[in-house]
Parts: structure tokens; C-alpha cells; sequence
């Protein structure tokens, strides 16, 4: 994502556009996504499953706020920021499966009372860049009172990038104290209660990073981003990773340059953040004709 609390501004949109994949097959950059995002700087437009209305974000560092567009006779309507992203910096709208809800990161403080949250990444602070997890119900044509999930979930203020699964599990991205750098994590869903988050094995090496997960319903594959190799040097690319007996298979470069990954409403066509700051979109179909067999 292209915010100073996160990765990118700090170095892993720097690369090519293109980099080298086994799968890949043009080495022509995806196009930028049509859409109501019209500004520089928006990002993670999160569908309802009937894809006519989005949540995204819109502006850069602590102006994010969360805005809302609806589709009507294949036309989009302006954007219009939603009702309770209008005090704190909010950003990274994931949208439930089934359109229920709307996971968000915020920097608003767990109490009404209290200060915006401090992040602490890359062996320095953030003030007022930290962030958790929210929830918000889908209430009619609108939207319900945010609640900020478990402390399960929420263990550190440097906890960014939600995905929901079909189940209700969480993946999101979490800093490690130890060198800054970020891990996936999932939480899974049972019985209408988070479990204690655990790392997702991908064979991440140390002091590389991962994150910004979009993944299936199913769980089926994940999409993220990394500065693992071959990612180009001071950058980072998009990866997928399917799921296999006993964990996830070895990732596999998606030869684009980007972050902040979003799946489109059937799941085919991923949306992106380029260097450019703007949302770009691509196919997922090459990729997902050789996901391996469970």
C-alpha cells in the first residue's frame, strides 16, 4: 500500500514494473483499473459479492479515509466518504465473502478517549501511523458502529492488511519486533470466535518481508506481496501460494511489481497498487490453471 505505514513508501515500489516469472507471459505492465477510484493515492477497493458497490481508500498518509461507490446500469457513481471514517486515518477495507461486513485498519485508539496509535516498523517509531483491525456490519444500505477486534488479533499497533476468508478467518500482517520486518499471520474463526493468530510458513528468509494478503474464500490460494527473491532489489513483487497437505506451497512470482492486493468478485482478476499510486488490474486465470492438487 502507498502509505508511510507500511512497506512501500519505505522502499518496495522501487522496482521495475515487470520482473522475471516462470508463468509469466507478457511483458507488457497490467492496465490501470477503471473504476470510481479517480484520484492518485486510492487503493484496496473491497467488493460486495454482487460487485456493485466498493469500499476503497482515498488520500495519502493521515488524510486516508474510507469512501464508497455503487454501480448502477453498468455506470459507477461518485465516490462518497463513508459515515464512520470521518475522524481517524483508516485504510485497507476488506470486504467479508459474503458481504456482511467490512474488516478496515484504523489508527483510532481502542477507547474514544485515547490518541491515534503509534506504529514502530523498520528499527524506528511511527507516531500516529500504527493501526488494528476493525469490523463494521453492513446495516441496510449502510454501515454500522466499527468494532475493533480481539486483542488475540490485535496484539501489537503494527498490525495492517486484512483478508476474510469464507469462514470468518482473518490474514493480516503483523511487524516483528525483533527487526521490523512483517509476517503474515491467520487467526481462524471458530465457533463466532478468533483464535490466536499463527504465522503462515511460506518460507519467508530472514529479514525479508511479507504482506498485504488477499486470499481466496476457500482458502484455496493467497496472493501477497514480498521483496523475496527474484523480486527486483529494493523492491517487492506480488506472489501466490496455494494451498497444499500440511501448509502452503512454494510461492510463485506473479512478475508484477505492486502491493495492497485485492481479489475481484469471481476471484479471477486481482486488483493492485503500482508505483504509480494508482489501481491496476490483472488476471489471476494463467496462475490458477496450475494450482496443485490437495
Amino acid at each position: 500500500m502507498h502509505r508511510p505505514c507500511h512497506l512501500s513508501i519505505l522502499g518496495l515500489i522501487l522496482g521495475s514494473t515487470l520482473a522475471a516469472s516462470s508463468w509469466a507471459a507478457t511483458t507488457v505492465a497490467p492496465p490501470v483499473a477503471a473504476g470510481p477510484w479517480t484520484e492518485v493515492h486510492d487503493a484496496s477497493p473491497a467488493f460486495t459479492p454482487d460487485g456493485n458497490t466498493v469500499v476503497f481508500a482515498r488520500g495519502n498518509g493521515a488524510t486516508r479515509r474510507l469512501f464508497a461507490a455503487h454501480r448502477h446500469d453498468g455506470a459507477w457513481s461518485s465516490a462518497q466518504r463513508v459515515a464512520f471514517s470521518n475522524q481517524w486515518m483508516d485504510l485497507e477495507p476488506a470486504m467479508a465473502p459474503d458481504g456482511r461486513y467490512l474488516v478496515f485498519i484504523s489508527n483510532r485508539p481502542a477507547h474514544d478517549a485515547g490518541k491515534p496509535l503509534d506504529g514502530r516498523w523498520g528499527g524506528q517509531a511511527w507516531p500516529g501511523r500504527g493501526g488494528n483491525l476493525w469490523r463494521v456490519d453492513r446495516v441496510g444500505d449502510g454501515w454500522g458502529t466499527p468494532v475493533r477486534l480481539p486483542d488475540r488479533v490485535n496484539r501489537s499497533s503494527t498490525t495492517f492488511s486484512p483478508a476474510v476468508a469464507g469462514d470468518g478467518s482473518i490474514y493480516f500482517m503483523r511487524a516483528t519486533p525483533a527487526d521490523g520486518s512483517f509476517r503474515l499471520y491467520r487467526s481462524r474463526h471458530v465457533h463466532g470466535d478468533y483464535q490466536p493468530a499463527t504465522a503462515l510458513a511460506l518460507g519467508t528468509g530472514a529479514g525479508r518481508s511479507d504482506f498485504d494478503p488477499a486470499v481466496a474464500p476457500d482458502q484455496s490460494f493467497l496472493v501477497f506481496s514480498s521483496d523475496r527473491p527474484p523480486a527486483p532489489a529494493n523492491g517487492n513483487d506480488l506472489f501466490i501460494a496455494f494451498a497444499v497437505a500440511g501448509g502452503w506451497s512454494t510461492p510463485v512470482d506473479l512478475g508484477v511489481a505492486g502491493n495492497e492486493a485485492r481479489l475481484g468478485v469471481d476471484r479471477t482478476v486481482l486488483y493492485y497498487t503500482a508505483s504509480d499510486h494508482r489501481i491496476h488490474r490483472m488476471s489471476l486465470a494463467p496462475w490458477l490453471g496450475h494450482r496443485p492438487v490437495r
